[in-house]
């Protein structure tokens, strides 16, 4: 029979690293099952190894969905570890405070500046920086932007509370450390930017300017593990495992990845001994996760949701998706960037086809193709613009921007399978706006294409929008198989 999860009834045995200490070291922004599935666990580890006051003060962005059941179980939670030989499960116990940031934001400013902690961590994905899609500087005319920069306005956005954090922190003059843990290409340098835009639009004084210029890092990093949502299924698998009721368990996959530049100002735990990298080599390890995890993963959700695939295993297993991917790592994605010294490329795609292939992580395509918008921007333009200005076409980087299209802005006369419905697309309604009018298919693509929601450099290259056109035109006119085999013929 079991019994609710809390930190009295955790099985024996079943911790995934230690329990922290009462005293909280890191603030996290993003209670996502990625945080809790891999920086949590990864700091639960550290303290494990060499012991520290890491604890984590944790804030969901607006919702209580995950606060109030950890809440209820003493912030305890488990893991499920699916692979294609078998469940395992584990539970950690890091987080020592949990919060709602839009209910209290104050409370998420004063966590920043509290000298007691030394690392404020975020997953709050690529729409919670805010940035404008055709510059990638913070988007100042964005409303809730606008909203956070007046002295003494309550801020609603991310970068908003940790920019008045650090303002509030500069009194004390306590080094500290913003660790992004999102899909951004350069990710600390590019929080850096938006929070000292912030900032300097905000007419904050040149001390505390100073202090965040001088006290303050951002480190870059690189982090990878695939974590669907939480099912029923899930919670029984649990329950059957450890003896016990967890109302938010997380499941993610038995790979884990995180690779960092070891520049926290303020300390941080041992992340090493837990099995972080630390690396000077970011760059080439971010674009091996940015391009040939997340654009191939991109590709495989936006052409399965068109061939009524609801899950990345389901459209992995159908053969025009695999050519298509395989053949966009070895043509459009590889020539683009230098890889980490001793990257093995053929046993990082074979590790890539057997995470795919994995039944049991039933990661749906809907949730991979979410925030195409913003998702893509890290994941096409640049590599796509390499090729192009070689004289290249990238077709397999134009079949994803068309299939995408087809997903979240079908032209009129279409209609994608059911599944793209179920997309979230926070530029839904500015697309629709784009194509209002549109007439032709060519004219459809070339409305998104120079809509502001790719960048000028890329807007310009008119042989890659017609490619775009064409691959959409056969979309339309023969389902997404024979887009992809077009591509295929042109290799």
């Amino acid at each position: 029979m079991t019994q609710p999860l809390g930190r009295k009834s955790v099985p024996a045995g079943s911790l995934l690293g230690a329990s922290a200490p009462d005293r909280t070291g890191i603030v996290h922004l993003g209670l996502g099952n990625f945080h809790r599935a891999h920086g949590a666990v990864y700091t639960a580890q550290a303290m494990a190894a060499a012991g520290g006051d890491w604890g984590i003060r944790g804030f969901a962005h607006s919702s209580e969905r995950v606060v109030a059941p950890m809440r209820a179980q003493d912030n305890v939670y488990s893991i499920l570890q699916l692979s294609e030989h078998g469940v395992e499960a584990g539970v950690v116990d890091v987080h020592r405070n949990t919060g709602v940031a839009a209910q209290d934001p104050a409370a998420v400013v004063d966590a920043i500046a509290d000298p007691a902690h030394r690392i404020v961590t975020l997953t709050v994905s690529e729409v919670g920086y805010t940035r404008d899609p055709a510059t990638g500087k913070l988007a100042l005319d964005d409303p809730d932007v606008a909203a956070d920069l007046p002295a003494g306005s309550t801020p609603r956005t991310a970068v908003g509370m940790i920019a008045r954090g650090l303002e509030k922190r500069a009194a004390s003059g306590e080094p500290f450390a913003v660790l992004s843990c999102d899909n951004l290409q350069s990710s600390g340098d590019v929080t850096r930017a938006v929070v000292e835009e912030f900032l300097q639009a905000a007419g904050v004084s040149e001390d505390v300017l100073s202090f965040v210029s001088s006290s303050v890092s951002f480190p870059n990093a690189m982090v990878d593990r695939i974590v669907p949502k939480t099912t029923d299924e899930h919670s029984r698998l649990v329950a059957d495992l450890l003896g016990v009721e967890d109302l938010c368990p997380v499941p993610a996959e038995d790979f884990t990845m995180w690779v960092l530049e070891d520049d926290f100002a303020g300390g941080r735990p041992a992340w090493d001994l837990a099995g972080a990298t630390f690396s000077n080599e970011l760059e080439a390890y971010e674009m091996v996760k940015l391009r040939l995890l997340n654009g191939s993963h991109s590709l495989i959700a936006y052409l399965g949701i068109l061939s009524g695939a609801p899950t990345i295993d389901v459209a992995w297993g159908q053969d025009f998706v695999r050519e298509a991917v395989l053949n966009g790592i070895t043509d459009d994605y590889l020539p683009t960037f230098t890889p980490p010294t001793g990257f093995d490329a053929g046993a990082y795609v074979s590790e890539l086809d057997a995470r795919w292939r994995n039944p049991r992580i039933g990661h749906a395509t809907t949730q991979v193709g979410t925030d195409g918008s913003v998702k893509l921007l890290q994941r096409i333009p640049d590599a796509a613009l390499l090729h192009l200005r070689r004289g290249d076409m990238p077709h397999h980087l134009a079949l994803c921007t068309a299939a995408w299209i087809a997903c979240v802005a079908p032209p009129t006369g279409f209609t994608p399978d059911p599944l793209a419905e179920r997309i979230v697309e926070p530029a839904r309604d500015r697309l629709a706006a784009a194509v209002d009018g549109a007439v032709t298919v060519p004219d459809h693509a070339r409305r998104i294409m120079n809509g502001g929601f790719f960048p000028d450099a890329l807007a310009e290259q008119d042989a890659f929008t017609a490619r775009v056109a064409d691959l959409l035109t056969l979309i339309i006119r023969g389902g997404v198989r024979a887009a992809a085999a077009d591509v295929a013929a042109s290799r």
